[in-house]
Order: structure tokens, then C-alpha cells, then sequence
């Protein structure tokens, strides 16, 4: 998990995506460029140009990195709240790095006086009073409500899910914000006002595909299409989320990933049995009619004509992969919650899919959600009908931590995916700690 802002650490903003700040920053960026450019007219002007050709010259730059760690006893498993910043080592690919920035949060809130000092006035001039900064002690909070992944069925229980997300995990000080990727509609900037979520339950609704749906939908070459616009939706919604998180330093952010998952290739036999009997040559009913010996129409298809989905997992774990590489590259701990709870079995009205099917769906699709979580140093909330117990341990987790941060001075500033390793010098210690992340694409050349 990582803070990457090249060259200096960028203050973190009360508020994300805010317009006035981000009209501010184009016109300063404006203004500097036309002061660059005028600079190198004046320069060119009265400077020859040089008659050797220069050799290239390569720069780079300097990453600021922070990261979250929480130190427990080995034994009482207890959170240590009194470690030294003298006490912990930080080291990047084996190469040990200067701490430039320690922070302590317990209870979730920041206990360091991050707070600049005040500068006294001159002498015979009265200011006027100064405003106290924004607090910055509290967490970031952001609820993901993926509801074209969690059906309808299940709105009863998402509600209910996110009152008690409000009464146990978001705390007085906590700056929260809410969005969703299907019909709910729902983007609730980041905010204070606790008072906003009555509202935000209101509007929660599940828009997810059923087993019936999913197999008698449209395929294609890699599946059912609108399996792939769905994730491709979700998964696109949450990276821009989490590159709004950059900017951000000294503070815990917790991403709340409300989904029942995700598979691309959902129930292969049922659609093929299916495809089966919708093909069949006998159209005395509306899918066919099945052989007249029972044998599954599947197996009196042609094999050569199956659809290929061999590359769908494939797929799906490198853009699973690419979603945890920028929550990583943010420094922003992701907790994936399935509203399914406990599962036995489809519905008795989905006649397409057989238990077994079913059970299989259940957990490629909570598998997604584990690797998402554990990729980014949280947990995923699968096969649990207790939720209470579940968000209770992720407000322990998200606030007893220390935050380390540090000017990266890698050796090899061209390598991309980077081992963290944090120690302490205090005996019987466990530490938890997200061990690599990843630097950012290079930008493509422009043509």
C-alpha cells in the first residue's frame, strides 16, 4: 500500500474531487507553464544555439511512500500503542530507508501533532483571528455498493448491512462518502454529516443477474457479454475511486467492498444444456425437445461448436490484479463484504442450474472477493450471516495502526513491483503489513 506522489508529499485535501481546488491547481499549472515558456523565448533569444549535439540526459524521480503498520504482542495479541519511531527499520528490496514521517493512531484517531506551529506576528500589526485547520485525525471511509453484482432479492439485506456499517464502523470524525456502480445511483462525496445516510439506505437496490438470467443470456466467443460490461463496469468505478486516494498521507483509508463477486464463465454446463436444447431440430417446445431416452442434450451436441472460454480466468485475475496494484500504489486497506451470507443452494424456481453448479459459482465468485481483499492487506466477509462481528473487526483493524513514510532511494529506479520489509527491535512483536507494491505505468509517449 503506497502513497506515490513524485518529488514531495502533497498535503492531503479535506475533501476529494474538490471543483475549487481543482480549478486552483490548472491555474497555477497555467501560469507556471507560461512563465517556463516565456522564459526559454527569452533564453533562445539572446543565447546561439549550440553546434555540438548534446548527449541525452536522464532523469528521475523521487517517490514518497507511506506505509501502514500494526504491531501486536505475540502472545496477548494486544496492539502496542507505545513503539518509538527510533525502534521500527524500514527496508525496500533490501535496502534500508530513512523514516521521514511516523504516526500513531489508536482508536482511530491520529495521536502525532500533525498540526504546523503557529508564526508569531510582527510587532504592532493585529491579524485577524486564524481558522483551526480541517481535523485530520479521523479515517477516510469509503462504502463501494456494488449493486449490479448483489441481486435484487438481497436489497432487504444490504440496507440493513449499511445501517449497521453507519452505527458500528463510521465514527464522529470519520469522513465517509458512498457510491455505487448500478441503478442505486448513489455518489455521496466525501463528508462529515453522519446525517446523509438515511437517505443513502433509501436508495440501495440489488440489480445483479440471477442463475436463470445468466443462463439463458446472450453468448459469446468469452461468455455471456453482459457478465463482462457488468465487472468491466464495477472494476473501472472502483480504479477511478482509488486514484483519488493519491493524494492523501497520514490518515487510514478503508474501502468497504459491498459485491457477491464476480466469474466470467458462470454455470459453463448449465449454458451448454441450454444452448442444447434451444438448438434442438424438434421445436415442439420452446427449448427443444431433450432426447427421448433422458440422455442430457448437451452430449448430442456438437463439440466443435462450444463456445472457448478457456482464457476467462485469465483474464479475470489480471484485472482483479490491476485493482489491487492501485489500491496499493494508494495506501488503501480494502474489506470486500458478500450480502449472500451463508449459501446452500439456488432458489427452487432456478430449474437451468443444479446445486452442485451452484455451490461451484459461490466460490470462484468469493474467491474474487478474497483475493481483493487479502491482495490489499484486509479480509474478505464470506460465508458469514454475522455482520456485526465482521465490521467490528475491521474497526479494531483500521484503528490501531503507525504510519511510516519515506523518500524511496531504490537502486533500480526502473523497477516496478517493489518487497517492503518493516522490523522493530522490540522482542516478540508480530507486525501486519501489506510487503510490496507496485510503481505506476510510465505515461505513453504522445504521437
Amino acid at each position: 500500500m503506497v502513497d506515490a506522489v513524485a518529488g514531495r508529499e502533497i498535503a492531503s485535501p479535506a475533501v476529494l474531487g474538490h471543483k475549487d481546488m481543482m480549478q486552483t491547481n490548472s491555474k497555477w499549472w497555467v501560469r507556471l507553464a507560461l512563465t517556463i515558456a516565456a522564459s526559454t523565448v527569452m533564453w533562445a533569444q539572446g543565447t546561439p544555439a549550440p553546434q555540438t549535439p548534446q548527449a541525452p540526459r536522464f532523469t528521475t524521480s523521487i517517490d514518497f511512500v507511506s506505509k501502514d503498520v500494526t504491531p501486536r504482542d505475540a502472545k496477548t495479541k494486544q496492539f502496542l500503542p507505545d513503539l518509538k519511531r527510533e525502534e521500527f527499520a524500514l527496508f525496500e528490496d533490501g535496502v534500508e530507508q530513512k523514516i521521514e514521517s511516523f504516526a500513531l493512531s489508536h482508536g482511530g484517531r491520529l495521536l502525532s501533532d500533525i498540526t504546523p506551529a503557529a508564526i508569531a506576528p510582527p510587532a504592532g500589526i493585529i491579524l485577524p483571528s486564524v481558522r483551526p485547520p480541517a481535523d485530520t485525525s479521523g479515517r477516510i471511509i469509503l462504502i463501494f455498493i456494488d449493486d449490479l453484482h448483489v441481486e435484487f432479492k438481497l436489497t432487504p439485506r444490504m440496507r440493513q448491512l449499511m445501517k449497521r456499517i453507519s452505527d458500528l464502523l463510521i465514527h464522529e470524525g470519520d469522513l465517509f462518502g458512498v457510491v455505487s456502480t448500478g441503478y442505486s445511483s448513489i455518489e455521496q462525496d466525501m463528508t462529515y454529516d453522519r446525517k446523509r445516510i438515511p437517505e443513502i439506505i433509501s436508495k440501495i437496490s440489488g440489480a445483479g443477474l440471477k442463475p436463470s438470467e445468466l443462463v439463458r443470456a446472450q453468448s459469446t466467443a468469452e461468455g455471456p457479454a453482459e457478465v463482462r460490461y457488468r465487472a468491466n463496469t464495477a472494476f473501472s468505478t472502483a480504479y477511478g475511486v482509488l486514484q483519488n486516494f493519491d493524494k492523501i498521507t497520514n490518515r487510514r483509508k478503508i474501502f468497504v467492498y459491498i459485491s457477491s463477486g464476480y466469474d466470467f464463465n458462470p454455470f459453463p454446463d448449465a449454458r451448454q444444456r441450454y444452448d442444447a436444447q434451444t438448438n434442438s431440430k424438434n421445436g415442439s417446445t420452446d427449448l427443444g425437445q431433450t432426447d427421448p431416452n433422458n440422455v442430457d442434450p448437451s452430449l448430442l451436441s456438437n463439440p466443435f461448436d462450444t463456445r472457448n472460454n478457456t482464457f476467462s480466468f485469465a483474464d479475470l485475475a489480471h484485472e482483479l490484479s490491476e485493482l489491487t496494484r492501485q489500491a496499493n500504489r494508494s495506501n488503501v486497506t480494502m474489506y470486500t463484504i458478500d450480502p449472500r451470507g451463508l449459501t446452500g443452494g439456488p432458489d427452487m424456481d432456478e430449474q437451468d442450474v443444479r446445486t452442485a453448479e451452484y455451490l461451484d459459482n459461490v466460490r470462484t465468485t468469493q474467491d474474487t472477493l478474497r483475493v481483493i481483499a487479502e491482495q490489499t492487506g484486509g479480509f474478505a466477509v464470506v460465508n458469514m450471516n454475522d455482520f456485526d462481528k465482521a465490521l467490528k473487526m475491521i474497526d479494531a483493524q483500521a484503528s490501531d495502526y503507525y504510519v511510516l513514510g519515506y523518500y524511496s532511494n531504490n537502486p533500480d529506479p526502473l523497477k516496478r513491483k517493489r518487497t517492503v520489509e518493516i522490523r522493530v527491535k522490540r522482542p516478540g512483536v508480530e507486525l501486519t503489513y501489506n510487503k510490496e507494491y507496485t510503481l505506476k505505468p510510465p505515461p505513453k509517449p504522445i504521437k
